[in-house]
Protein backbone atom coordinates (compact mmCIF):
# COMPACT_ATOMS: atom_id res chain seq x y z
CA UNK A 1 0.00 0.00 0.00
CA UNK A 2 1.03 3.65 -0.17
CA UNK A 3 -0.18 7.02 1.03
CA UNK A 4 0.51 10.66 0.12
CA UNK A 5 0.20 14.20 1.45
CA UNK A 6 0.56 17.58 -0.26
CA UNK A 7 0.68 21.21 0.93
CA UNK A 8 0.48 24.66 -0.67
CA UNK A 9 1.17 27.45 1.84
CA UNK A 10 1.86 31.19 1.93
CA UNK A 11 4.83 30.49 4.19
CA UNK A 12 7.15 27.48 4.35
CA UNK A 13 5.30 24.20 3.83
CA UNK A 14 7.97 21.98 5.44
CA UNK A 15 6.49 21.52 8.92
CA UNK A 16 3.07 20.51 7.59
CA UNK A 17 4.54 18.37 4.81
CA UNK A 18 6.89 16.54 7.18
CA UNK A 19 4.27 15.61 9.76
CA UNK A 20 1.42 15.14 7.28
CA UNK A 21 3.49 12.62 5.33
CA UNK A 22 4.62 10.90 8.53
CA UNK A 23 0.98 10.32 9.49
CA UNK A 24 0.82 7.87 6.55
CA UNK A 25 3.55 5.60 7.91
CA UNK A 26 1.08 2.80 8.67
CA UNK A 27 0.54 2.43 4.91
CA UNK A 28 4.10 1.50 3.99
CA UNK A 29 7.45 0.43 5.40
CA UNK A 30 9.93 0.48 2.51
CA UNK A 31 10.31 3.85 0.78
CA UNK A 32 9.43 7.45 1.61
CA UNK A 33 10.07 10.78 -0.03
CA UNK A 34 9.30 14.48 -0.11
CA UNK A 35 9.61 17.01 -2.94
CA UNK A 36 9.24 20.77 -2.54
CA UNK A 37 9.11 23.85 -4.74
CA UNK A 38 10.42 27.24 -3.71
CA UNK A 39 13.03 29.89 -4.51
CA UNK A 40 15.59 27.21 -5.36
CA UNK A 41 13.19 25.44 -7.71
CA UNK A 42 12.43 21.77 -7.11
CA UNK A 43 14.19 19.91 -4.29
CA UNK A 44 13.69 16.25 -3.40
CA UNK A 45 14.68 13.67 -0.82
CA UNK A 46 13.96 9.91 -0.83
CA UNK A 47 15.02 7.36 1.79
CA UNK A 48 14.71 3.67 2.54
CA UNK A 49 12.66 3.39 5.75
CA UNK A 50 12.76 -0.39 6.22
CA UNK A 51 14.95 -0.18 9.32
CA UNK A 52 14.02 3.19 10.78
CA UNK A 53 10.92 5.40 10.90
CA UNK A 54 10.13 8.26 8.54
CA UNK A 55 10.86 11.07 10.99
CA UNK A 56 14.29 9.70 11.86
CA UNK A 57 15.34 9.47 8.22
CA UNK A 58 14.05 12.88 7.13
CA UNK A 59 14.63 15.21 10.09
CA UNK A 60 18.08 16.20 8.81
CA UNK A 61 16.70 16.87 5.33
CA UNK A 62 14.53 19.72 6.62
CA UNK A 63 17.59 21.97 6.49
CA UNK A 64 18.05 21.30 2.78
CA UNK A 65 14.45 21.23 1.53
CA UNK A 66 12.67 24.55 1.18
CA UNK A 67 9.55 25.93 -0.42
CA UNK A 68 5.93 26.91 -0.07
CA UNK A 69 4.62 23.84 -1.87
CA UNK A 70 5.42 20.18 -1.35
CA UNK A 71 4.26 16.61 -1.83
CA UNK A 72 5.28 13.55 0.19
CA UNK A 73 4.74 9.82 0.00
CA UNK A 74 5.09 6.65 2.06
CA UNK A 75 5.44 3.65 -0.25
CA UNK A 76 5.91 -0.09 -0.04
CA UNK A 77 7.37 -0.32 -3.53
CA UNK A 78 8.73 2.33 -5.88
CA UNK A 79 10.81 5.29 -4.64
CA UNK A 80 8.83 8.51 -5.03
CA UNK A 81 8.02 11.40 -5.48
CA UNK A 82 10.02 11.78 -8.67
CA UNK A 83 10.83 15.02 -10.52
CA UNK A 84 10.16 15.00 -14.27
CA UNK A 85 11.39 17.46 -16.91
CA UNK A 86 8.89 17.19 -19.75
CA UNK A 87 7.06 18.90 -22.58
CA UNK A 88 4.82 20.36 -19.85
CA UNK A 89 7.79 21.81 -17.96
CA UNK A 90 9.25 20.43 -14.76
CA UNK A 91 6.95 18.83 -12.20
CA UNK A 92 7.05 16.44 -9.24
CA UNK A 93 4.66 13.50 -9.07
CA UNK A 94 3.67 10.81 -6.58
CA UNK A 95 1.05 8.07 -6.95
CA UNK A 96 -0.98 5.46 -5.13
CA UNK A 97 -1.50 2.85 -7.80
CA UNK A 98 -1.62 -0.70 -9.02
CA UNK A 99 -1.00 -1.13 -12.74
CA UNK A 100 -1.94 -4.49 -14.25
CA UNK A 101 -1.17 -3.59 -17.87
CA UNK A 102 2.37 -2.31 -17.27
CA UNK A 103 4.01 -4.15 -20.15
CA UNK A 104 1.39 -3.03 -22.65
CA UNK A 105 1.83 0.60 -21.59
CA UNK A 106 5.62 0.37 -21.73
CA UNK A 107 5.53 -1.03 -25.27
CA UNK A 108 3.16 1.71 -26.44
CA UNK A 109 5.18 4.51 -24.86
CA UNK A 110 8.50 3.16 -26.18
CA UNK A 111 7.19 3.65 -29.72
CA UNK A 112 7.69 7.38 -29.09
CA UNK A 113 11.43 6.77 -28.63
CA UNK A 114 11.50 7.47 -24.94
CA UNK A 115 13.10 5.33 -22.24
CA UNK A 116 12.59 4.15 -18.64
CA UNK A 117 15.01 3.62 -15.80
CA UNK A 118 14.80 0.18 -14.23
CA UNK A 119 14.65 -0.07 -10.45
CA UNK A 120 16.94 -2.47 -8.59
CA UNK A 121 14.36 -5.26 -8.90
CA UNK A 122 14.31 -4.90 -12.68
CA UNK A 123 10.84 -3.33 -12.80
CA UNK A 124 9.88 0.08 -14.14
CA UNK A 125 8.92 2.64 -11.50
CA UNK A 126 5.12 2.82 -11.65
CA UNK A 127 5.15 6.56 -10.94
CA UNK A 128 7.55 7.15 -13.83
CA UNK A 129 5.23 5.12 -16.04
CA UNK A 130 2.28 7.32 -15.04
CA UNK A 131 4.34 10.43 -15.86
CA UNK A 132 5.14 8.98 -19.30
CA UNK A 133 1.43 8.55 -19.97
CA UNK A 134 0.69 12.11 -18.87
CA UNK A 135 3.37 13.42 -21.21
CA UNK A 136 1.67 11.81 -24.22
CA UNK A 137 -0.98 14.54 -24.22
CA UNK A 138 -0.87 18.26 -25.01
CA UNK A 139 -1.57 19.51 -21.49
CA UNK A 140 -1.50 18.21 -17.94
CA UNK A 141 -5.26 17.93 -17.50
CA UNK A 142 -5.68 15.80 -20.62
CA UNK A 143 -2.57 13.84 -19.65
CA UNK A 144 -3.86 13.02 -16.16
CA UNK A 145 -7.23 11.97 -17.61
CA UNK A 146 -5.43 9.81 -20.16
CA UNK A 147 -3.44 8.10 -17.39
CA UNK A 148 -6.58 7.45 -15.33
CA UNK A 149 -8.35 5.96 -18.35
CA UNK A 150 -5.41 3.92 -19.66
CA UNK A 151 -4.37 2.14 -16.49
CA UNK A 152 -5.99 -1.20 -15.72
CA UNK A 153 -6.07 -1.33 -11.94
CA UNK A 154 -6.19 1.88 -9.94
CA UNK A 155 -4.49 5.27 -9.84
CA UNK A 156 -4.68 8.32 -7.60
CA UNK A 157 -1.98 10.97 -7.85
CA UNK A 158 -0.50 14.30 -6.80
CA UNK A 159 1.40 16.39 -9.35
CA UNK A 160 3.18 19.59 -8.32
CA UNK A 161 4.10 22.36 -10.76
CA UNK A 162 5.46 25.85 -9.99
CA UNK A 163 1.88 27.15 -10.17
CA UNK A 164 0.08 24.66 -7.93
CA UNK A 165 -0.66 21.06 -6.99
CA UNK A 166 -2.90 18.84 -9.11
CA UNK A 167 -4.76 16.07 -7.28
CA UNK A 168 -6.64 13.28 -9.03
CA UNK A 169 -8.65 10.43 -7.56
CA UNK A 170 -8.91 7.00 -9.15
CA UNK A 171 -11.71 6.92 -11.72
CA UNK A 172 -13.64 4.39 -9.62
CA UNK A 173 -12.73 6.01 -6.31
CA UNK A 174 -10.93 2.89 -5.07
CA UNK A 175 -8.63 4.97 -2.87
CA UNK A 176 -9.46 8.25 -1.10
CA UNK A 177 -8.20 11.73 -1.90
CA UNK A 178 -9.22 14.35 0.68
CA UNK A 179 -8.81 18.14 0.74
CA UNK A 180 -8.13 20.25 3.83
CA UNK A 181 -7.83 23.99 4.36
CA UNK A 182 -6.84 26.68 6.87
CA UNK A 183 -6.32 30.43 6.66
CA UNK A 184 -2.91 30.43 5.01
CA UNK A 185 -2.67 26.99 3.38
CA UNK A 186 -4.42 24.11 1.66
CA UNK A 187 -3.54 20.44 1.72
CA UNK A 188 -4.46 17.11 0.15
CA UNK A 189 -4.17 13.73 1.84
CA UNK A 190 -4.94 10.01 1.62
CA UNK A 191 -5.79 9.78 5.33
CA UNK A 192 -8.33 12.29 6.62
CA UNK A 193 -6.82 12.56 10.10
CA UNK A 194 -3.34 13.50 8.81
CA UNK A 195 -4.09 17.24 8.79
CA UNK A 196 -6.16 17.58 11.98
CA UNK A 197 -3.29 18.30 14.37
CA UNK A 198 -1.78 20.70 11.83
CA UNK A 199 -4.67 23.13 12.11
CA UNK A 200 -6.55 22.21 8.92
CA UNK A 201 -10.24 21.48 8.69
CA UNK A 202 -11.93 19.17 6.24
CA UNK A 203 -12.80 20.82 2.96
CA UNK A 204 -14.16 17.82 1.06
CA UNK A 205 -13.34 14.47 -0.53
CA UNK A 206 -12.74 14.21 -4.26
CA UNK A 207 -15.21 12.10 -6.20
CA UNK A 208 -14.27 9.25 -8.54
CA UNK A 209 -12.10 10.50 -11.41
CA UNK A 210 -12.20 14.11 -10.17
CA UNK A 211 -9.19 16.32 -10.89
CA UNK A 212 -8.49 19.56 -9.02
CA UNK A 213 -5.65 22.08 -8.84
CA UNK A 214 -4.97 24.17 -5.75
CA UNK A 215 -2.56 26.72 -4.35
CA UNK A 216 -2.39 28.30 -0.90
CA UNK A 217 -5.71 30.17 -1.18
CA UNK A 218 -8.00 28.46 -3.71
CA UNK A 219 -8.92 25.13 -5.27
CA UNK A 220 -10.35 24.72 -8.76
CA UNK A 221 -12.15 21.65 -10.10
CA UNK A 222 -10.75 20.83 -13.55
CA UNK A 223 -12.60 17.57 -14.22
CA UNK A 224 -15.93 16.86 -12.59
CA UNK A 225 -16.34 13.62 -10.60
CA UNK A 226 -18.05 10.58 -12.04
CA UNK A 227 -20.79 8.59 -10.34
CA UNK A 228 -19.24 5.11 -10.46
CA UNK A 229 -17.87 4.47 -6.97
CA UNK A 230 -16.05 1.25 -6.02
CA UNK A 231 -14.05 2.18 -2.93
CA UNK A 232 -11.98 -0.58 -1.33
CA UNK A 233 -13.90 -2.06 1.61
CA UNK A 234 -10.66 -3.43 3.05
CA UNK A 235 -9.68 0.15 3.93
CA UNK A 236 -12.16 0.01 6.79
CA UNK A 237 -11.55 -3.62 7.73
CA UNK A 238 -7.76 -3.36 7.96
CA UNK A 239 -5.73 -0.67 6.21
CA UNK A 240 -7.22 2.53 7.51
CA UNK A 241 -6.00 4.03 10.75
CA UNK A 242 -8.73 4.06 13.46
CA UNK A 243 -9.14 7.85 13.32
CA UNK A 244 -9.50 7.90 9.51
CA UNK A 245 -12.81 8.55 7.78
CA UNK A 246 -13.69 7.62 4.19
CA UNK A 247 -16.91 8.70 2.48
CA UNK A 248 -18.16 9.95 5.85
CA UNK A 249 -17.65 6.60 7.62
CA UNK A 250 -15.08 6.36 10.42
CA UNK A 251 -12.79 3.31 10.49
CA UNK A 252 -13.07 2.64 14.23
CA UNK A 253 -16.86 2.93 14.14
CA UNK A 254 -17.08 0.53 11.19
CA UNK A 255 -14.91 -2.04 12.98
CA UNK A 256 -17.03 -1.73 16.10
CA UNK A 257 -20.14 -2.37 13.97
CA UNK A 258 -18.39 -5.39 12.42
CA UNK A 259 -17.88 -6.89 15.84
CA UNK A 260 -21.52 -6.32 16.79
CA UNK A 261 -22.82 -8.13 13.71
CA UNK A 262 -20.34 -10.96 14.19
CA UNK A 263 -21.64 -11.42 17.75
CA UNK A 264 -25.28 -11.55 16.66
CA UNK A 265 -24.57 -14.74 14.69
CA UNK A 266 -22.76 -16.33 17.64
CA UNK A 267 -25.58 -16.51 20.17
CA UNK A 268 -25.02 -19.32 22.65
CA UNK A 269 -21.24 -19.59 22.26
CA UNK A 270 -19.60 -20.13 25.64
CA UNK A 271 -16.24 -18.39 26.01
CA UNK A 272 -14.52 -16.56 28.86
CA UNK A 273 -12.81 -13.72 27.04
CA UNK A 274 -13.05 -11.81 23.75
CA UNK A 275 -9.77 -10.47 22.35
CA UNK A 276 -8.59 -8.79 19.18
CA UNK A 277 -5.38 -9.43 17.28
CA UNK A 278 -3.62 -6.07 17.67
CA UNK A 279 -3.98 -3.57 16.35
CA UNK A 280 -6.68 -3.73 13.69
CA UNK A 281 -8.64 -6.53 15.41
CA UNK A 282 -9.10 -4.59 18.64
CA UNK A 283 -12.12 -2.45 17.71
CA UNK A 284 -13.82 -5.46 16.10
CA UNK A 285 -13.36 -7.33 19.39
CA UNK A 286 -14.70 -4.46 21.52
CA UNK A 287 -17.85 -4.33 19.39
CA UNK A 288 -18.27 -8.10 19.69
CA UNK A 289 -17.70 -8.14 23.46
CA UNK A 290 -20.12 -5.30 24.16
CA UNK A 291 -22.82 -6.86 21.99
CA UNK A 292 -22.60 -10.38 23.42
CA UNK A 293 -21.86 -9.40 27.03
CA UNK A 294 -18.55 -11.26 27.42
CA UNK A 295 -15.53 -9.41 28.86
CA UNK A 296 -13.02 -7.86 26.47
CA UNK A 297 -9.43 -8.57 27.42
CA UNK A 298 -5.89 -8.22 26.09
CA UNK A 299 -4.26 -11.62 26.68
CA UNK A 300 -1.31 -10.70 24.49
CA UNK A 301 0.33 -7.41 23.61
CA UNK A 302 2.09 -6.44 20.40
CA UNK A 303 5.61 -5.14 20.98
CA UNK A 304 5.51 -2.15 18.65
CA UNK A 305 8.79 -0.29 19.29
CA UNK A 306 10.89 -2.52 17.03
CA UNK A 307 8.67 -5.00 15.18
CA UNK A 308 7.14 -3.80 11.90
CA UNK A 309 3.89 -4.96 10.31
CA UNK A 310 4.39 -8.70 9.98
CA UNK A 311 3.04 -9.17 6.45
CA UNK A 312 5.66 -6.85 5.00
CA UNK A 313 8.78 -9.10 4.82
CA UNK A 314 8.92 -10.87 1.48
CA UNK A 315 10.80 -13.90 2.88
CA UNK A 316 8.23 -16.30 4.32
CA UNK A 317 10.49 -17.61 7.09
CA UNK A 318 11.05 -14.07 8.33
CA UNK A 319 7.32 -13.32 8.14
CA UNK A 320 6.61 -16.35 10.35
CA UNK A 321 9.28 -15.34 12.84
CA UNK A 322 7.88 -11.83 13.26
CA UNK A 323 4.32 -13.11 13.55
CA UNK A 324 5.37 -15.07 16.63
CA UNK A 325 8.00 -12.87 18.24
CA UNK A 326 6.19 -9.55 18.22
CA UNK A 327 3.38 -10.85 20.49
CA UNK A 328 4.03 -10.89 24.24
CA UNK A 329 1.70 -13.13 26.32
CA UNK A 330 -0.05 -12.13 29.52
CA UNK A 331 -0.21 -15.61 31.03
CA UNK A 332 -2.57 -14.62 33.83
CA UNK A 333 -5.23 -13.73 31.22
CA UNK A 334 -4.66 -16.86 29.10
CA UNK A 335 -4.18 -19.78 31.49
CA UNK A 336 -7.19 -22.10 31.46
CA UNK A 337 -9.35 -19.66 29.47
CA UNK A 338 -11.68 -20.23 26.54
CA UNK A 339 -10.69 -17.41 24.21
CA UNK A 340 -12.52 -15.90 21.26
CA UNK A 341 -10.08 -14.10 18.99
CA UNK A 342 -11.00 -11.62 16.25
CA UNK A 343 -8.55 -10.76 13.48
CA UNK A 344 -9.19 -8.44 10.53
CA UNK A 345 -8.73 -11.28 8.00
CA UNK A 346 -7.05 -14.59 7.24
CA UNK A 347 -4.73 -14.37 4.23
CA UNK A 348 -2.23 -17.23 4.12
CA UNK A 349 -3.20 -18.44 7.59
CA UNK A 350 0.41 -18.64 8.72
CA UNK A 351 0.26 -15.80 11.24
CA UNK A 352 -3.01 -16.80 12.85
CA UNK A 353 -1.91 -20.43 13.17
CA UNK A 354 1.27 -19.19 14.88
CA UNK A 355 -0.82 -16.98 17.18
CA UNK A 356 -3.18 -19.85 18.05
CA UNK A 357 -0.30 -22.20 18.84
CA UNK A 358 1.27 -19.45 20.92
CA UNK A 359 -1.96 -19.12 22.93
CA UNK A 360 -2.22 -22.88 23.48
CA UNK A 361 1.41 -22.98 24.63
CA UNK A 362 0.57 -20.15 27.01
CA UNK A 363 -2.21 -22.20 28.63
CA UNK A 364 -5.37 -21.39 26.64
CA UNK A 365 -8.05 -24.08 26.88
CA UNK A 366 -9.87 -23.16 23.64
CA UNK A 367 -9.22 -20.65 20.84
CA UNK A 368 -12.23 -19.67 18.71
CA UNK A 369 -11.47 -17.53 15.65
CA UNK A 370 -13.76 -14.91 14.11
CA UNK A 371 -12.25 -13.05 11.11
CA UNK A 372 -13.84 -9.63 10.52
CA UNK A 373 -14.25 -10.26 6.79
CA UNK A 374 -15.24 -13.23 4.55
CA UNK A 375 -12.70 -15.74 3.20
CA UNK A 376 -10.29 -14.12 0.72
CA UNK A 377 -10.71 -16.06 -2.53
CA UNK A 378 -9.16 -13.72 -5.10
CA UNK A 379 -5.95 -11.69 -5.27
CA UNK A 380 -6.71 -7.98 -5.36
CA UNK A 381 -6.64 -6.48 -8.87
CA UNK A 382 -6.97 -2.90 -7.73
CA UNK A 383 -4.69 -2.24 -4.76
CA UNK A 384 -1.17 -3.46 -4.18
CA UNK A 385 -1.62 -4.82 -0.66
CA UNK A 386 -1.36 -8.37 -2.00
CA UNK A 387 1.26 -7.83 -4.70
CA UNK A 388 3.47 -10.51 -3.12
CA UNK A 389 0.56 -12.90 -2.65
CA UNK A 390 -0.69 -15.05 -5.50
CA UNK A 391 -4.24 -16.35 -5.28
CA UNK A 392 -2.89 -19.87 -4.80
CA UNK A 393 -1.16 -18.77 -1.55
CA UNK A 394 -4.47 -17.76 0.02
CA UNK A 395 -5.50 -20.37 2.59
CA UNK A 396 -9.08 -20.43 1.31
CA UNK A 397 -7.95 -21.06 -2.27
CA UNK A 398 -5.49 -23.76 -1.20
CA UNK A 399 -8.26 -25.55 0.65
CA UNK A 400 -10.68 -25.19 -2.28
CA UNK A 401 -8.09 -26.63 -4.66
CA UNK A 402 -7.56 -29.52 -2.26
CA UNK A 403 -11.29 -30.18 -1.96
CA UNK A 404 -11.81 -29.93 -5.73
CA UNK A 405 -8.67 -31.88 -6.61
CA UNK A 406 -7.45 -29.28 -9.12
CA UNK A 407 -5.52 -26.01 -9.14
CA UNK A 408 -7.50 -24.04 -11.72
CA UNK A 409 -10.96 -24.14 -10.17
CA UNK A 410 -13.66 -22.72 -12.50
CA UNK A 411 -15.21 -19.38 -11.54
CA UNK A 412 -18.69 -20.86 -11.17
CA UNK A 413 -17.36 -23.30 -8.59
CA UNK A 414 -15.51 -20.53 -6.73
CA UNK A 415 -18.79 -18.62 -6.58
CA UNK A 416 -20.34 -21.56 -4.75
CA UNK A 417 -17.56 -21.41 -2.16
CA UNK A 418 -18.17 -17.67 -1.78
CA UNK A 419 -21.82 -18.31 -0.83
CA UNK A 420 -22.01 -18.55 3.00
CA UNK A 421 -25.23 -20.55 2.77
CA UNK A 422 -23.78 -23.28 0.53
CA UNK A 423 -22.55 -26.73 1.49
CA UNK A 424 -19.22 -26.11 -0.26
CA UNK A 425 -18.65 -22.97 1.82
CA UNK A 426 -19.12 -24.86 5.07
CA UNK A 427 -16.78 -27.65 3.96
CA UNK A 428 -14.13 -25.03 3.14
CA UNK A 429 -14.49 -23.33 6.52
CA UNK A 430 -14.36 -26.63 8.40
CA UNK A 431 -11.19 -27.63 6.53
CA UNK A 432 -9.50 -24.28 7.23
CA UNK A 433 -10.43 -24.64 10.90
CA UNK A 434 -8.86 -28.10 10.99
CA UNK A 435 -5.68 -27.06 9.18
CA UNK A 436 -5.07 -24.03 11.39
CA UNK A 437 -5.95 -25.88 14.62
CA UNK A 438 -8.75 -23.58 15.77
CA UNK A 439 -11.39 -24.73 18.23
CA UNK A 440 -14.00 -23.18 15.95
CA UNK A 441 -14.05 -20.81 12.98
CA UNK A 442 -16.75 -18.51 11.67
CA UNK A 443 -16.08 -15.81 9.11
CA UNK A 444 -17.95 -12.52 8.85
CA UNK A 445 -20.59 -12.70 6.12
CA UNK A 446 -20.17 -10.36 3.17
CA UNK A 447 -23.62 -8.83 3.56
CA UNK A 448 -23.04 -8.18 7.28
CA UNK A 449 -19.62 -6.67 6.60
CA UNK A 450 -21.02 -4.28 4.00
CA UNK A 451 -23.84 -3.35 6.36
CA UNK A 452 -21.15 -2.53 8.95
CA UNK A 453 -19.86 0.21 6.63
CA UNK A 454 -23.29 1.66 5.96
CA UNK A 455 -22.74 2.80 2.36
CA UNK A 456 -24.74 1.49 -0.57
CA UNK A 457 -23.33 -1.98 -1.26
CA UNK A 458 -22.89 -1.17 -4.93
CA UNK A 459 -20.37 1.58 -4.05
CA UNK A 460 -17.93 -0.78 -2.33
CA UNK A 461 -15.42 -3.08 -4.02
CA UNK A 462 -15.81 -6.74 -2.96
CA UNK A 463 -13.62 -8.38 -5.60
CA UNK A 464 -11.24 -10.18 -3.22
CA UNK A 465 -14.15 -11.96 -1.56
CA UNK A 466 -16.51 -12.80 -4.41
CA UNK A 467 -14.60 -12.01 -7.63
CA UNK A 468 -17.23 -9.48 -8.72
CA UNK A 469 -16.02 -6.20 -10.24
Amino acid sequence: MSGFFGVASKESCLFDLYFGTDYHSHLGTRRAGMATYGSQGFTKSIHNIENSPFRTKFENDLNELEGTMGIGCISDYEPQPIVIRSIHGTYAITTVSKINNTQEIIENVLQHRTHFFEMSNGEVNATELVAALINQKDNLIEGIQYALDTIDGSLSLLLMTPKGIYAARDKHGRTPVILGKKDDARCVTFESFAFLNLGYELDRELGPGEIVCFDDHSCQTLVQPGSDMKICTFLWVYYGYPSATYEGVNVEEMRYNCGKLLARRDAGLQVDVVAGVPDSGTAHAVGYANEIGIPFSRPFIKYTPTWPRSFMPTIQTKRNLIAKMKLIPVHELIQGKKLLLIDDSIVRGTQLRETTEFLYESGAKEVHIRPACPPLLFGCKYLNFSRSTSEHELIARRVIEELEGQENVPMEVLQEYADPDSEKYQKMVDKICEKLNFTSLRYHRLDDMLDSVGLDHCKMCTYCWNGKE
